[in-house]
């Protein structure tokens, strides 16, 4: 038996230069949507150019809690957070600590 995917929080950089955030068991799949307009409808209005980060959580409740968490935030903290989560490795919570603004 394979083991579960893990679920990722990924923000994507538009083209009118906002942000979205989202969550996914398989983030080229979900861009790929994103791209051709079948994924979230904030990206069909504003189509995506990258994806700037993502952080793989254990299961979709992790995931959602974090996403949650990162879309309270102000605009420049969502990327910092996201990328130090990458360089941190570990699951933590969204906590003015735990990011810096850009």
């Amino acid at each position: 038996m394979d083991a579960p995917k893990p679920w990722h929080l990924y923000l994507l950089l538009c083209r009118n230069g906002s942000y979205y955030a989202g969550i996914t068991n398989d983030l080229e799949r979900r861009f790929q949507a994103h791209l051709r307009g079948t994924g979230a409808r904030y990206t069909r209005a504003n189509p995506p150019l990258e994806v700037l980060a993502s952080h793989p959580y254990a299961d979709r409740a992790a995931a959602s809690r974090a996403e949650w968490q990162l879309k309270q935030q102000p605009r420049a903290r969502k990327l910092a957070w996201l990328l130090a989560q990458a360089h941190d490795g570990a699951e933590s919570q969204l906590t003015d600590a735990s990011i810096t603004p850009a």
